[in-house]
């Protein structure tokens, strides 16, 4: 068993993991709840985004912050026609449709990120990953230190939105009830819209991150998602704040696992491992709360 000195420099890791993860789920939660769309594209959108950086950097000729804004509003606006061209006619349809449909789009832009970019490694470095300081003897870059930091406040700003605003008031009561939304004269496809546009640029900033931590690979950073997906299964696609701290949970876990189990599909399991035991666990209160109600 390693000691805590080799787990130090892991613990950093899994947090700035769980930062980006908390960045997709705090996405899909809202974009869940106010559409019934459970986005299986996520990971998809920020990788070709990452890549379409990393070819205007590289070979272009740009200069790093536009290409990084173009990172950004790639998934913006690539999630927000899918949002707009298919919400629509999938408005009606199960759940699960509505998910494999996402899925469809995830296999098409992992298709065009093969055909166009090939298989070859490539790095993403980002400015802020060559500058840092030191704690407990471990060295944390500054790209870290935003991606936790940055999870903390969109998940925070995202709640106050989602409570004190026009718009977030709305996307609420859809999540709630749908229809009665629609009849009271809310602006269903507007809401909709936004939602599908806040939830695309956040693909696109998670990408943009996950491209410099784990490595600028296109199924890599396409099925990350997954670990994001466990986190807001465990918070039941309700709170951003319990995904919040699940996709924490599920970063720190899947890295301090590393020292222990360096085989990664062993490792890779643990955001399903932890989802399960979650929705276990869960399941089972609401079974013993309903059985005391019904005594």
């Amino acid at each position: 068993m390693p000691s805590f000195e080799d787990f130090k420099p892991f613990i950093v890791t899994g947090l700035a993991l769980g930062g980006v993860y908390a960045l997709q789920g705090v996405g899909i939660v809202v974009l869940y709840r106010a559409t019934g769309v459970l986005n299986l594209a996520f990971g998809a959108v920020g990788a070709f985004g990452a890549l379409l950086a990393w070819q205007l950097i590289n070979h272009n000729g740009w200069s790093q912050g536009p290409a990084y804004i173009v990172c950004i509003l790639f998934g913006g606006v690539v999630t927000l026609l899918y949002g707009v061209l298919f919400g629509p006619p999938l408005a009606a349809r199960d759940p699960l449709v509505k998910a494999v449909a996402t899925l469809g789009l995830a296999l098409i832009l992992l298709g065009a990120m093969s055909w166009i970019w090939s298989d070859k490694a490539r790095s993403m470095i980002l400015p802020t990953s060559n500058h840092g300081f030191e704690v407990s003897n471990v060295l944390v870059n500054y790209t870290q230190v935003i991606a936790f930091g940055l999870a903390i406040l969109i998940t925070v700003t995202t709640g106050l939105f989602l409570r004190f605003t026009n718009l977030g008031t709305a996307m609420r009561a859809l999540a709630n009830d749908r229809e009665i939304t629609a009849t009271l004269g809310v602006p269903v496809r507007r809401v909709e819209a936004a939602a599908w546009l806040g939830s695309g640029l956040l693909a696109g900033a998670a990408g943009l991150l996950l491209s410099n931590l784990v490595g600028l690979d296109a199924a890599t950073l396409t099925f990350l998602v997954i670990s994001s997906l466990a986190a807001t299964l465990i918070a039941r696609l309700r709170s951003i704040y319990v995904t919040f701290i699940a996709a924490i949970v599920v970063g720190l876990v899947n890295a301090l696992i590393t020292p222990i189990l360096s085989i990664s599909q062993y490792r890779d399991m643990a955001p399903f491992v932890l989802a399960t035991i979650a929705l276990l666990v869960l399941s089972g209160t609401k079974a013993e709360a309903f059985s005391g109600r019904a005594g």
